[in-house]
């Protein structure tokens, strides 16, 4: 299925409600489809913000991008989620990632599971909200996760939230293939031990093996999947070769792959 380009924003005074009122309207007026915020200690709530720009505006789409599993029970996040939703009007996509930066667990006391349990736990989440916000019952038993949620008490407006789905990893990749609604590709690969990212994966051959590992994995419903990609440098028109040595430079990536990656959106009108 061929889709049309969309953009989005991921960014905002989300600390302030009048400049993010404001802020909003001129995403939504300057054609974006849709506004993420973020989930990191030391960052606003990933969900409150959006609640003024979805009061702000008419059509805008609003999520976070990515809410961190390891953060979060699902079944109070699928709360928080249907919550929004409703009063959102049913603007709600669901942006979903495993969690990596070991700092910021450390900070909150919360436990950072190594990379596998970590992609097991995510997967046992996605399948526990699909189920509390499809049908708002939930009853699980897995590896990590045990549920029995008869009814969530509240309803999303959308018969199908959109789950945005993050992530690198071929098990990521594969989960994606099975549950979301938009596949987003990052080119961050996550350091041992400190979570770190680092744009390891940002060569053009990198993006289009995860596109086979998410076509393998989806089968019958690739097409169905949005494929997205989040931009971390974007600069139009002149100045474009010193923004992209230093892109170069703080990504240590060499330039044929900085001028190649859909990542890095640098250079004149036509080259972008």
């Amino acid at each position: 299925m061929s889709r049309p380009f969309r953009f989005a924003v991921q960014d905002g005074p989300f600390d302030d409600a009048d400049a993010l009122r404001g802020y909003a309207r001129t995403v939504e007026a300057l054609g974006y489809k849709e506004l993420y915020s973020y989930d990191h200690i030391g960052a606003v709530d990933p969900f409150l913000p959006l609640a003024v720009a979805a009061e702000a505006t008419t059509m805008l789409r609003l999520g976070p991008a990515v809410i961190n599993n390891e953060f979060h029970n699902p079944v109070l996040l699928a709360r928080a989620a249907a919550t929004f939703d409703r009063l959102s009007g049913g603007r709600l996509v669901l942006g979903m990632g495993t969690g990596y930066m070991r700092s910021e667990h450390d900070a909150a006391a919360i436990e950072l599971r190594p990379p596998g349990p970590r992609v097991t736990r995510f997967g046992e989440s996605l399948d526990v909200l699909r189920s509390l916000l499809d049908t708002g019952a939930a009853t699980f038993d897995g590896d990590v996760i045990a549920v029995a949620v008869d009814d969530l008490g509240v309803r999303p407006v959308q018969a199908r939230v959109p789950f945005l789905v993050g992530g690198h990893g071929r098990r990521v990749v594969g989960l994606a293939g099975r549950l979301a609604d938009v596949f987003q590709f990052t080119g961050l690969v996550h350091e041992p031990g400190t979570g770190a990212p680092t744009a390891a994966g940002f060569a053009r051959e990198d993006i289009a093996e995860r596109r086979r590992w998410l076509q393998d994995a989806a089968g019958e419903r690739f097409d169905e999947i949005e494929l997205s990609a989040l931009v971390q440098v974007t600069h139009v028109g002149d100045g474009a070769q010193a923004v992209a040595d230093r892109a170069a430079e703080r990504t240590r990536q060499p330039s044929d792959v900085v001028a190649a990656s859909p990542f890095l959106l640098i250079g004149s009108r036509a080259e972008v």
